[in-house]
């Protein structure tokens, strides 16, 4: 099995330097996380962009579906911001010949409380299990994204 893991920015991206949370999107963190680990798959990392996912339009959403679709690979991991994932996830569903999964952070993968590490590896499970469709992994639960928002006071993703 191979999975291509296609970076758009976000949070999971996101270095931090000083107290007054000044940040840039910088390299995939997923990067680091895989790097470290004794993985029994194959992968590749692709980046599409570097951007918070508030500042993404229909032309950045219109560039990831470009590479969903130019994927060689039919499991596809999405690391993207989380305030737009469901909207990236929903402009994504009619790729029905792959398996995508998105997933992100509330925190920065640097940090030692990033959830980043856990979303990854719950991505990577769905993606490696699930039949093809567009999916969201966040919190240790698979989201359809027609069916999903970002609760921002609580800091989760739910169904409605």
């Amino acid at each position: 099995m191979k999975i291509r893991f296609l970076t758009v920015g976000g949070t999971i991206d996101k270095v931090y330097f000083d107290q007054l949370s000044e940040y840039q999107v910088g390299p995939p963190g997923v990067e680091r996380i895989l790097g470290d680990l004794p993985l029994a798959f194959d992968y590749c990392i692709e980046s599409i962009l570097r951007k918070d996912s508030l500042d993404m339009n229909q032309e950045d959403r219109d560039l990831v579906a470009a590479a969903v679709r130019r994927s060689p690979e039919a499991k596809i991991v999405i690391t993207h911001g989380t305030d737009t994932m469901v909207e990236t996830a929903r402009s994504l569903l009619p790729c029905t010949d792959k398996c995508v999964v998105l997933t992100g952070a509330m925190q920065p993968a640097r940090f030692s409380q990033s959830d980043a590490i856990f979303n990854v590896g719950s991505a990577i499970g769905a993606v490696a299990a699930l039949p093809h469709g567009v999916y969201i992994a966040m919190g240790g639960k698979i989201f359809d994204p027609l069916r999903t928002r970002k609760n921002r006071q609580r800091g989760i993703f739910e169904e409605f």
